[in-house]
């Protein structure tokens, strides 16, 4: 095998929730790039279309294809698996990147930002991986399986609420949701891994790195140095996806720049 087909990703077919902006975006762009037929989709459905467009209009070897559809219900993910199927009788490909956040200090946070964040960003991922693994199985062999990516977050990981409590208990959730399916699904030839991101240019964090300056002063905070690129994220989703990750499952893959394994002070320094 050479290093173009341990890395490619021709004809195979994904969906990406949440495909048109930040992680998913860059993730859709990353798979077109690799040769892959990528269907994304957003409540907003006009943004996805435009992305479609602009993405297809690089001239990739692979193709991207949008639709409307909210997660965040049980009637939003029936909806979304429908025109899943009404696309294609196959799956290679799931990237459950849709979600939400919400901040409020300890004292006012309300109870209802719990339901909004955990409906999408737990229940709707799960609900839609259950939904999907039929299709999942039928482009499933053990050579190639096909790939399930979570996207949960690096404050799933560590103690770092700073006000988003329901966002950081429900990437905790992703994780270990993660595990529990890749142990299940194994036998099924299909594995499951996470992305347990740091600091991305996103809408989610765009009050922190849509100002170039800011989002200087957001890395300065991060271990070596920067905020996540667009090649970071290319990277882990093109070998998570590819032949290169066909052994590898129940992974919660640290994109967090060092963020992930940063302690207390050395309690031993000044001597």
């Amino acid at each position: 095998m050479n290093i173009h087909d341990l890395f490619n990703l021709d004809k195979k077919i994904a969906f990406i929730s949440g495909g048109a902006t930040g992680i998913g975006r860059m993730a859709a762009e990353a798979m077109a790039m690799a040769g892959a037929r990528v269907l994304i989709a957003s409540r907003k459905g006009s943004l996805c279309a435009s992305v479609a467009e602009e993405l297809n209009q690089k001239g990739y070897k692979g193709i991207v294809e949008s639709f409307e559809g909210d997660l965040s219900s049980e009637a939003g993910v029936e909806a979304v698996v429908k025109e899943i199927k009404i696309r294609t009788g196959q799956l290679n490909i799931l990237m459950n990147n849709a979600g939400r956040s919400w901040g409020a200090p300890l004292g006012s946070f309300p109870h209802s930002a719990w339901e909004k964040v955990m409906s999408l960003n737990v229940a709707g991922l799960f609900s839609l991986t259950q939904s999907l693994i039929p299709l999942l199985e039928k482009s499933a062999t053990h050579e190639d399986p096909a790939r399930v990516i979570n996207v949960g977050s690096v404050m799933g990981e560590i103690p770092m609420g700073d006000g988003a409590y329901s966002y950081s208990a429900s990437k905790a959730a992703v994780h270990q949701i993660t595990k529990v399916l890749a142990k299940e699904l194994a036998s099924k030839k299909i594995t499951v891994n996470a992305l347990a991101p740091g600091p991305f240019v996103s809408n989610m964090t765009a009050f922190a790195t849509a100002d170039p300056e800011k989002r200087q002063k957001v890395g300065q905070n991060v271990p070596l140095g920067r905020v996540g690129s667009q090649n970071d994220i290319a990277g882990a989703v093109i070998f998570l996806t590819s032949n290169a990750g066909s052994y590898v499952t129940g992974s919660i893959l640290p994109l967090s720049g060092g963020i992930n394994i940063e302690t207390g002070s050395r309690i031993f320094e000044e001597d």
